[in-house]
């Protein structure tokens, strides 16, 4: 049965200013999350 993902905080990224919603990869750490992929956290840009 498929799970209904309503209601998930979400974030604007850091890098490219896009929207980007939880997940449970980020439970432990989301408070700590700024960029919405890997390309974003790696990138030498920095808003």
């Amino acid at each position: 049965m498929a799970h209904k993902k309503v209601n998930l905080p979400t974030k604007i990224c850091a890098i490219c200013e896009k929207p980007f919603v939880w997940r449970k990869k980020w439970k432990r750490n989301w408070e700590e999350v700024k960029h919405c992929s890997e390309r974003c956290r790696k990138s030498k840009q920095h808003a």
